[in-house]
Protein backbone atom coordinates (compact mmCIF):
# COMPACT_ATOMS: atom_id res chain seq x y z
CA UNK A 1 0.00 0.00 0.00
CA UNK A 2 1.51 3.53 -0.36
CA UNK A 3 1.16 5.64 2.37
CA UNK A 4 2.79 8.55 0.51
CA UNK A 5 0.71 11.96 0.44
CA UNK A 6 -0.78 12.73 -2.53
CA UNK A 7 1.23 14.84 -4.44
CA UNK A 8 -1.04 17.31 -7.44
CA UNK A 9 0.60 16.14 -10.57
CA UNK A 10 2.74 19.38 -12.61
CA UNK A 11 0.04 18.22 -15.09
CA UNK A 12 -2.53 19.35 -13.02
CA UNK A 13 -0.81 22.35 -11.41
CA UNK A 14 -0.43 23.64 -14.94
CA UNK A 15 -4.31 23.26 -15.73
CA UNK A 16 -5.09 25.20 -12.25
CA UNK A 17 -2.41 27.49 -13.37
CA UNK A 18 -3.84 28.42 -16.59
CA UNK A 19 -7.23 29.13 -15.32
CA UNK A 20 -5.52 31.58 -13.03
CA UNK A 21 -3.46 33.33 -16.25
CA UNK A 22 -6.39 33.43 -18.08
CA UNK A 23 -8.55 34.86 -15.46
CA UNK A 24 -9.56 38.93 -15.84
CA UNK A 25 -8.79 40.73 -12.89
CA UNK A 26 -11.00 43.12 -13.78
CA UNK A 27 -13.52 44.64 -11.51
CA UNK A 28 -16.88 44.48 -11.75
CA UNK A 29 -18.47 48.19 -12.55
CA UNK A 30 -21.50 47.66 -10.24
CA UNK A 31 -22.60 46.31 -6.79
CA UNK A 32 -24.32 42.76 -8.21
CA UNK A 33 -27.58 42.01 -7.16
CA UNK A 34 -26.34 38.47 -6.45
CA UNK A 35 -24.38 38.98 -3.53
CA UNK A 36 -26.78 41.89 -2.06
CA UNK A 37 -28.24 39.22 0.53
CA UNK A 38 -24.23 38.77 2.27
CA UNK A 39 -24.88 40.14 5.95
CA UNK A 40 -21.61 42.47 5.89
CA UNK A 41 -22.43 45.56 4.43
CA UNK A 42 -18.83 46.67 4.69
CA UNK A 43 -17.91 44.07 2.46
CA UNK A 44 -20.46 44.69 -0.21
CA UNK A 45 -18.88 48.50 0.26
CA UNK A 46 -15.59 46.98 -0.30
CA UNK A 47 -16.30 45.37 -3.52
CA UNK A 48 -17.87 47.93 -5.11
CA UNK A 49 -15.34 50.31 -3.94
CA UNK A 50 -12.56 47.88 -5.54
CA UNK A 51 -10.48 47.76 -2.85
CA UNK A 52 -9.20 44.50 -2.85
CA UNK A 53 -9.01 41.32 -5.37
CA UNK A 54 -9.94 38.06 -4.26
CA UNK A 55 -7.33 35.68 -4.77
CA UNK A 56 -9.41 32.42 -6.21
CA UNK A 57 -7.05 29.42 -6.67
CA UNK A 58 -7.01 27.36 -10.06
CA UNK A 59 -9.48 24.81 -8.99
CA UNK A 60 -11.89 27.35 -7.69
CA UNK A 61 -11.58 29.15 -10.80
CA UNK A 62 -12.28 25.56 -12.61
CA UNK A 63 -15.90 25.06 -10.58
CA UNK A 64 -16.99 28.64 -11.35
CA UNK A 65 -16.81 27.45 -15.15
CA UNK A 66 -18.31 24.52 -14.08
CA UNK A 67 -21.38 26.29 -12.85
CA UNK A 68 -21.67 28.15 -15.89
CA UNK A 69 -21.89 25.24 -18.23
CA UNK A 70 -24.39 23.84 -15.89
CA UNK A 71 -26.84 26.75 -16.51
CA UNK A 72 -26.56 25.97 -20.88
CA UNK A 73 -27.29 22.17 -19.66
CA UNK A 74 -30.14 23.34 -17.37
CA UNK A 75 -31.69 25.81 -19.87
CA UNK A 76 -31.62 23.25 -22.78
CA UNK A 77 -33.60 20.88 -19.61
CA UNK A 78 -35.89 23.01 -19.83
CA UNK A 79 -36.69 23.45 -23.42
CA UNK A 80 -36.82 19.78 -24.21
CA UNK A 81 -40.22 19.90 -21.44
CA UNK A 82 -41.73 22.70 -23.19
CA UNK A 83 -40.67 25.57 -21.29
CA UNK A 84 -39.65 28.62 -23.15
CA UNK A 85 -36.43 30.31 -22.09
CA UNK A 86 -34.96 33.62 -23.03
CA UNK A 87 -31.21 33.64 -21.53
CA UNK A 88 -30.24 36.25 -24.02
CA UNK A 89 -31.74 40.45 -24.61
CA UNK A 90 -32.83 39.69 -28.12
CA UNK A 91 -31.15 43.69 -28.41
CA UNK A 92 -27.93 43.39 -26.56
CA UNK A 93 -27.23 39.34 -26.95
CA UNK A 94 -26.04 39.16 -23.51
CA UNK A 95 -28.09 38.65 -20.46
CA UNK A 96 -31.04 39.68 -19.57
CA UNK A 97 -30.24 42.56 -17.04
CA UNK A 98 -31.65 45.14 -14.26
CA UNK A 99 -30.68 48.17 -12.95
CA UNK A 100 -30.81 50.36 -9.97
CA UNK A 101 -29.01 53.27 -8.46
CA UNK A 102 -28.61 54.62 -12.06
CA UNK A 103 -26.92 51.46 -12.71
CA UNK A 104 -24.72 51.62 -9.79
CA UNK A 105 -26.70 48.46 -8.53
CA UNK A 106 -27.42 45.89 -11.11
CA UNK A 107 -28.08 42.07 -11.32
CA UNK A 108 -28.18 39.99 -14.95
CA UNK A 109 -30.89 36.79 -14.76
CA UNK A 110 -29.88 33.33 -15.38
CA UNK A 111 -32.84 33.91 -17.86
CA UNK A 112 -37.11 34.23 -17.93
CA UNK A 113 -39.25 31.21 -18.70
CA UNK A 114 -42.47 30.44 -19.65
CA UNK A 115 -44.99 27.74 -19.74
CA UNK A 116 -43.99 25.85 -16.44
CA UNK A 117 -46.35 22.55 -15.89
CA UNK A 118 -47.07 24.40 -12.14
CA UNK A 119 -47.94 27.45 -13.86
CA UNK A 120 -48.24 29.50 -17.24
CA UNK A 121 -47.00 33.17 -15.87
CA UNK A 122 -43.49 33.99 -16.38
CA UNK A 123 -40.85 33.42 -13.97
CA UNK A 124 -37.23 35.07 -13.37
CA UNK A 125 -34.95 31.83 -13.48
CA UNK A 126 -31.92 30.99 -11.04
CA UNK A 127 -29.80 27.84 -11.94
CA UNK A 128 -27.58 27.00 -8.81
CA UNK A 129 -25.04 23.69 -8.56
CA UNK A 130 -24.02 22.45 -5.21
CA UNK A 131 -22.57 19.77 -3.19
CA UNK A 132 -24.34 17.09 -1.92
CA UNK A 133 -24.63 18.20 1.47
CA UNK A 134 -25.56 22.03 0.45
CA UNK A 135 -27.88 20.48 -1.89
CA UNK A 136 -29.45 17.98 1.24
CA UNK A 137 -30.23 21.34 3.10
CA UNK A 138 -31.65 23.11 0.77
CA UNK A 139 -34.19 20.60 -0.51
CA UNK A 140 -34.93 19.84 3.51
CA UNK A 141 -34.99 23.38 4.60
CA UNK A 142 -36.16 25.69 1.45
CA UNK A 143 -34.10 28.44 -0.14
CA UNK A 144 -34.99 30.65 2.20
CA UNK A 145 -33.39 29.23 5.34
CA UNK A 146 -30.83 27.21 3.74
CA UNK A 147 -29.46 30.15 1.29
CA UNK A 148 -30.32 33.21 2.44
CA UNK A 149 -28.30 34.80 0.00
CA UNK A 150 -29.45 33.10 -3.11
CA UNK A 151 -33.09 34.21 -2.11
CA UNK A 152 -32.48 37.55 -2.04
CA UNK A 153 -30.60 37.47 -5.41
CA UNK A 154 -33.80 36.00 -6.39
CA UNK A 155 -35.74 38.30 -4.79
CA UNK A 156 -34.29 41.36 -6.12
CA UNK A 157 -34.27 40.21 -9.93
CA UNK A 158 -37.92 39.46 -9.53
CA UNK A 159 -38.54 43.29 -7.72
CA UNK A 160 -36.79 44.79 -10.66
CA UNK A 161 -37.88 42.45 -13.43
CA UNK A 162 -41.65 43.43 -12.28
CA UNK A 163 -42.73 39.90 -11.82
CA UNK A 164 -43.55 38.12 -8.77
CA UNK A 165 -42.04 34.12 -9.27
CA UNK A 166 -38.71 33.11 -9.80
CA UNK A 167 -38.12 29.69 -10.81
CA UNK A 168 -34.61 28.29 -8.75
CA UNK A 169 -33.03 24.75 -9.85
CA UNK A 170 -30.59 23.67 -8.43
CA UNK A 171 -27.98 20.72 -9.45
CA UNK A 172 -26.62 18.30 -7.36
CA UNK A 173 -22.90 18.00 -8.41
CA UNK A 174 -22.55 14.30 -6.88
CA UNK A 175 -25.86 12.69 -7.83
CA UNK A 176 -27.41 15.14 -10.84
CA UNK A 177 -30.02 15.23 -8.94
CA UNK A 178 -32.40 18.62 -9.84
CA UNK A 179 -34.26 20.83 -7.05
CA UNK A 180 -37.29 22.96 -7.97
CA UNK A 181 -38.70 25.55 -5.86
CA UNK A 182 -40.90 28.45 -6.82
CA UNK A 183 -40.27 31.31 -4.89
CA UNK A 184 -42.81 34.48 -4.72
CA UNK A 185 -41.97 37.89 -4.28
CA UNK A 186 -41.55 39.62 -0.85
CA UNK A 187 -42.17 43.34 -2.26
CA UNK A 188 -41.11 44.60 1.13
CA UNK A 189 -38.02 42.56 1.72
CA UNK A 190 -37.04 43.16 -2.24
CA UNK A 191 -37.25 47.22 -1.18
CA UNK A 192 -35.29 46.33 2.09
CA UNK A 193 -32.28 45.43 -0.19
CA UNK A 194 -33.02 47.88 -2.76
CA UNK A 195 -32.07 50.55 0.25
CA UNK A 196 -29.89 48.51 1.26
CA UNK A 197 -27.84 48.55 -1.88
CA UNK A 198 -28.45 52.53 -2.38
CA UNK A 199 -26.61 52.91 1.49
CA UNK A 200 -23.85 51.09 0.38
CA UNK A 201 -23.55 52.77 -2.90
CA UNK A 202 -23.68 56.29 -1.75
CA UNK A 203 -21.94 55.75 1.31
CA UNK A 204 -19.03 57.81 1.70
CA UNK A 205 -16.93 56.04 4.41
CA UNK A 206 -17.13 52.06 5.33
CA UNK A 207 -20.18 50.55 7.01
CA UNK A 208 -19.50 49.15 10.29
CA UNK A 209 -17.75 45.69 10.53
CA UNK A 210 -20.14 42.45 11.14
CA UNK A 211 -18.00 41.79 13.73
CA UNK A 212 -15.06 43.51 15.77
CA UNK A 213 -13.54 40.18 16.42
CA UNK A 214 -11.27 39.02 13.20
CA UNK A 215 -11.16 35.05 14.14
CA UNK A 216 -15.07 34.95 13.76
CA UNK A 217 -15.85 32.17 11.02
CA UNK A 218 -18.24 35.20 9.23
CA UNK A 219 -15.29 37.48 8.87
CA UNK A 220 -12.09 34.26 8.59
CA UNK A 221 -13.85 33.38 5.04
CA UNK A 222 -13.86 36.82 3.74
CA UNK A 223 -12.32 38.21 0.54
CA UNK A 224 -11.50 41.24 2.02
CA UNK A 225 -10.42 39.96 5.77
CA UNK A 226 -7.16 41.39 4.61
CA UNK A 227 -8.05 45.10 4.02
CA UNK A 228 -10.69 44.88 7.10
CA UNK A 229 -9.38 43.16 10.06
CA UNK A 230 -5.76 42.67 8.58
CA UNK A 231 -2.53 44.68 7.98
CA UNK A 232 -3.01 45.40 3.80
CA UNK A 233 -3.73 48.47 2.49
CA UNK A 234 -6.39 48.62 -0.18
CA UNK A 235 -5.74 48.77 -3.76
CA UNK A 236 -5.19 51.78 -5.49
CA UNK A 237 -8.31 53.10 -7.54
CA UNK A 238 -10.23 56.02 -7.97
CA UNK A 239 -13.14 54.52 -6.28
CA UNK A 240 -10.81 54.14 -2.87
CA UNK A 241 -9.62 57.85 -3.59
CA UNK A 242 -11.17 60.54 -1.08
CA UNK A 243 -11.66 63.10 -4.10
CA UNK A 244 -14.42 60.54 -6.14
CA UNK A 245 -17.96 60.52 -5.41
CA UNK A 246 -20.55 58.16 -7.00
CA UNK A 247 -23.39 60.05 -8.81
CA UNK A 248 -27.35 59.29 -8.90
CA UNK A 249 -27.12 58.95 -12.67
CA UNK A 250 -24.41 56.33 -12.38
CA UNK A 251 -21.49 57.79 -13.02
CA UNK A 252 -18.84 58.84 -10.38
CA UNK A 253 -16.82 62.86 -10.53
CA UNK A 254 -13.94 63.80 -9.48
CA UNK A 255 -13.51 66.65 -7.02
CA UNK A 256 -10.28 67.46 -8.84
CA UNK A 257 -11.47 67.63 -12.39
CA UNK A 258 -9.85 64.55 -13.61
CA UNK A 259 -11.42 61.42 -15.74
CA UNK A 260 -12.13 58.85 -13.69
CA UNK A 261 -8.93 57.04 -14.03
CA UNK A 262 -6.42 56.40 -11.25
CA UNK A 263 -3.97 59.22 -11.10
CA UNK A 264 -1.43 60.42 -9.37
CA UNK A 265 -3.72 63.00 -6.94
CA UNK A 266 -4.98 59.52 -5.80
CA UNK A 267 -5.67 60.09 -1.90
CA UNK A 268 -6.52 57.43 0.12
CA UNK A 269 -10.30 57.32 2.13
CA UNK A 270 -8.41 57.61 6.18
CA UNK A 271 -11.20 55.33 7.25
CA UNK A 272 -10.09 52.46 4.75
CA UNK A 273 -6.47 52.34 5.83
CA UNK A 274 -5.10 49.51 8.26
CA UNK A 275 -6.07 49.47 11.59
CA UNK A 276 -2.65 50.55 13.17
CA UNK A 277 -2.44 53.99 10.88
CA UNK A 278 -3.80 56.78 12.94
CA UNK A 279 -4.13 59.72 11.32
CA UNK A 280 -1.70 62.69 12.49
CA UNK A 281 -2.15 65.81 10.11
CA UNK A 282 -4.67 66.13 6.98
CA UNK A 283 -5.30 68.27 3.99
CA UNK A 284 -6.94 68.94 1.43
CA UNK A 285 -4.72 67.14 -0.62
CA UNK A 286 -3.16 65.11 2.13
CA UNK A 287 -3.43 62.69 5.04
CA UNK A 288 -0.37 61.86 7.52
CA UNK A 289 -0.28 58.79 9.68
CA UNK A 290 1.52 57.45 12.37
CA UNK A 291 1.64 52.97 12.21
CA UNK A 292 1.38 52.34 15.51
CA UNK A 293 2.97 49.54 15.59
CA UNK A 294 6.60 50.88 14.59
CA UNK A 295 6.14 55.09 15.24
CA UNK A 296 6.61 55.18 11.53
CA UNK A 297 5.05 58.79 9.96
CA UNK A 298 3.62 57.82 6.61
CA UNK A 299 2.67 60.60 4.27
CA UNK A 300 0.10 60.11 1.66
CA UNK A 301 0.35 62.85 -0.94
CA UNK A 302 0.38 61.68 -4.70
CA UNK A 303 2.23 58.24 -3.78
CA UNK A 304 -1.03 55.87 -3.11
CA UNK A 305 1.10 53.44 -5.43
CA UNK A 306 4.28 53.17 -3.44
CA UNK A 307 2.47 52.76 0.08
CA UNK A 308 0.27 50.09 -1.58
CA UNK A 309 3.45 48.44 -2.90
CA UNK A 310 5.56 49.12 0.42
CA UNK A 311 2.42 47.13 2.61
CA UNK A 312 2.21 44.53 0.49
CA UNK A 313 5.79 43.16 1.35
CA UNK A 314 4.86 43.16 4.78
Amino acid sequence: MNLEPYATPETVEAIYQHYKDKRKNEHRPHLGGSQIGNPCSRALWYQFRHAWTPNFDGRLLRLFETGDREEDRVVANLRAVGVTVWERDPETGKQVRFEACGGHFALSLDGVGEGFAESSKPHTLEFKTMNDKNFKTTKNMGVKKSKPIYWAQCQIGMHLAGMERCYFLAVNKNTDEIYGERIKLDKAEAKLLVSKAESIVYSALPPAKLHEDPSNWQCKFCPYWAVCHGCKIPEVSCRTCSHVTPEKDGTWSCAKGKPVVTCDEHLYIPQIMPKDFEVVDAGDDFVEYEDQDTGEIIRNKGNSKEIFDGRMQT
